[in-house]
């Protein structure tokens, strides 16, 4: 029903049923991992009504048992999302429908729970774990401009140090850079301004 997906590894499709409406994988050397997308494998689909909210367990030492922390859900509609674990904190848990599992110090766990859709949309997810919503283009647009101040940088040279060249034109590099915290400054106000 579930299949489970870390990269640089094998795809995960042998969720261990834990309860009639409980599924649970295993994560081997979970402190490599960065993200994790669980996904429905598209052979049974949810009930009507229903979808399966997404928990992640890290071994909690001090107490021998399992901590678990909400990450989000998915549904028919939304048969697949990836959720980054990597800025999660050991020992911070929350309410979980897991019960006492018995667990291993060496081994995570990314559990999905069925629940009623109106449950689903009520529960908090850990904010950690939430992937970044800024689109493709403006991360693009924000590495090249770093880049780009990054590489007129290069050259910059003190007044002292300029010859003078007819052929050339000089830009001071602190009206890029005063370009650039305005960029910024807009885009935080509004990530959407540049679609204007």
């Amino acid at each position: 029903m579930f299949g489970c997906l870390v990269a640089g590894r094998l795809v995960q499709t042998d969720a261990v049923q834990v309860a009639l409406d409980k599924f649970v994988f295993n994560l081997a050397d979970y402190e490599n991992v960065n993200h994790v997308v669980v996904f429905m494998l598209g052979t049974v689909p949810f009930p009507a009504g229903m979808g399966g909210a997404v928990y992640f367990s890290f071994p909690d030492p001090a107490s021998g048992g399992s901590v678990w922390q909400l990450l989000g859900f998915i549904t028919n509609e939304k048969p697949s999302a990836i959720f980054k674990i990597s800025g999660l904190k050991a020992g911070e848990g929350g309410a979980h429908p897991f019960g006492m599992m018995a667990s291993s110090s060496s081994m995570a766990q990314v559990g999905v729970s069925v629940e009623a859709l109106d449950q689903l949309v009520q529960q908090i997810p850990v904010s950690s774990a939430a992937v970044s919503t800024v689109d493709s283009f403006l991360q693009f647009t924000q590495k090249m401009l770093d880049s780009l101040y990054n590489f007129a940088s290069s050259f910059a040279v003190s007044q002292a140090q300029m010859t003078p060249n007819s052929t050339e034109t000089f830009i001071p590099s602190s009206c890029i850079l005063k370009w650039y915290d305005n960029f910024q400054r807009r885009m935080a106000q509004n990530p959407n301004f540049w679609k204007n």
